[in-house]
């Protein structure tokens, strides 16, 4: 076994990537936010948002810095998801990218999908991007799909008082299916507080029995992002 040196020069070093995976809810199902790729080897293919790692950048202000100029995104704070590490993930070179996700609602969108630098994507419809994008994304849906499954939408896709019709709207959209809605209440009212407010029947006509309003308990369970 060779002794460890402290020459860090002595050691190959692989560049450093931070791909950014946001998904949304729209028409009713999970959709990943894809961008154009502008110039490289893979120009005008479509991809993660993302940037390589500046000398002395840390991750999280590489992530903001990506959000911000690609993206115009601000104000967000994405989770680290995770590093992989294929070293033939990327045919240019020994790539590794340490990925992060975000998941908001359509509206803090809208600038970058405008500029035409965003594309919405149905997660379903996610095949053959380049630099293992492909597991990246089936990863981060796996992960977000399984905290919609411990806790009532606990990315804030919602505002902050819904009804109970409009939470399962939004788990049947992250989990690409129905559920049924008796098991979906009972589940999910042990984690909310009613509120003494009813939600306006549609059209505002006074007919139908108005919808209890809910909001998410301040002392509820929180998933914490971790994949084994």
């Amino acid at each position: 076994m060779s002794p460890e040196r402290d020459d860090l020069l002595a050691y190959p070093r692989p560049s450093v990537a931070a791909d950014v995976v946001l998904l949304t809810v729209a028409d009713g199902e999970l959709n990943v936010i894809l961008r154009k790729r502008d110039q490289g080897s893979h120009a005008g293919e479509w991809m993660l948002p993302g940037t390589m790692l500046r000398e002395r950048e840390r991750l999280g202000d590489a992530v903001l810095r990506c959000l911000d100029t690609r993206m115009h995104i601000q104000g967000r704070s994405p989770r680290q998801l995770h590093v992989f590490d294929d070293p033939g993930r990327d045919e240019r070179g020994w790539v590794l990218t340490v990925t992060h996700l975000d998941v908001l609602p359509l509206s803090e969108l809208t600038l970058g999908l405008e500029h035409g630098h965003g594309q919405l994507r149905p997660v379903s419809e996610v095949h053959g991007l380049p630099f293992s994008h492909d597991e990246i994304i089936a990863w981060a849906v796996k992960m977000v799909r399984w905290e919609y499954g411990q806790a009532p939408d606990p990315w804030n896709l919602l505002d902050s008082q819904f009804t109970m019709t409009q939470l399962r709207q939004a788990h049947d959209a992250v989990a690409g299916t129905v559920h049924q809605k008796d098991t979906f209440r009972r589940t999910m009212e042990p984690l909310l507080e009613a509120l003494e407010e009813r939600a306006v029947p549609p059209g505002g006509n006074g007919l139908g029995r108005p919808a209890r309003i809910y909001r998410k308990r301040p002392d509820g369970y929180q998933p914490v992002l971790i994949m084994a």
